[in-house]
């Protein structure tokens, strides 16, 4: 970031639960910043004060983002450098970034985008499921009906499907899972690179029964795999 040629915007991945991988190229890149657009200030700030980072923040979210655009714009013409950031993970991927990184493309506003966590790259090692090709849809629906419609297109696909889920909605997506293929193999990925960390594979009617007895928390990330590998 000291070259005067380098990008004024720089899109910069966060650890998904463990702490330990956030890169020094991540590290270094939040330390020059003059400012740092993230998803929730106060969640950031934790992370920040880990690294012993002290930098301006803004917050830029799915609420937001679209007003942030002109003032961030603005700021980076005049000089400044950004780095963008979400609560966990790579920013545009099921979080926000995406509409910014638009209006920089527009508006011809250089900039880069770091390699780093992803919650979707480690499920889908994880799982052992074939990793190509597969599909991220994000979230699930919050309405059963158009739920249902989501996971029977990723029972019919050939690739393998990953889904974001919350723990309050588990349960009943396993048990829509069960009713529209009970033999089909999944895998949930839970808690990814924190302490308890757990991957769970079985049938959808299995899980559906394990997940149906127990409270779930944590971060969730749902694999159907293709029809082929069933």
């Amino acid at each position: 970031m000291d070259s005067k040629n380098s990008p004024h915007v720089i899109f910069v991945p966060t650890p998904i639960g463990n702490l330990g991988d956030i890169t020094l190229r991540a590290i270094e890149t939040l330390r020059k910043a003059d400012l740092i657009a993230c998803e929730d200030t106060r969640h950031s700030l934790r992370l920040l004060n880990h690294l012993e980072i002290s930098r301006p923040l803004i917050s830029l979210h799915d609420h937001n983002e679209q007003h942030r655009i002109p003032e961030l714009i603005t700021r980076i013409k005049g000089g400044e450098k950004i780095a963008i950031i979400s609560d966990a993970g790579t920013p545009c991927l099921s979080d926000p970034g995406h509409r910014f990184l638009k209006a920089c493309r527009d508006q011809n506003v250089e900039f880069t985008v770091l390699p780093g966590p992803s919650a979707i790259t480690t499920a889908l090692v994880a799982s052992g499921f074939p990793p190509h090709p597969f599909s991220f849809h994000g979230f699930l629906h919050v309405k059963k009906g158009k739920r249902g419609k989501q996971l029977q297109a990723a029972l019919d696909s050939a690739e393998t499907t990953l889904f974001f889920e919350s723990p309050h909605r588990l349960p009943s997506t396993l048990t829509i899972l069960k009713e529209l293929a009970p033999d089909t193999p999944i895998c949930v990925a839970r808690e990814l690179t924190k302490t308890f960390e757990t991957l769970h594979h079985g049938t959808s009617t299995e899980l559906d029964a394990y997940f149906s007895e127990r409270k779930v928390k944590g971060e969730i990330v749902l694999l159907i795999p293709p029809h082929s590998d069933r």
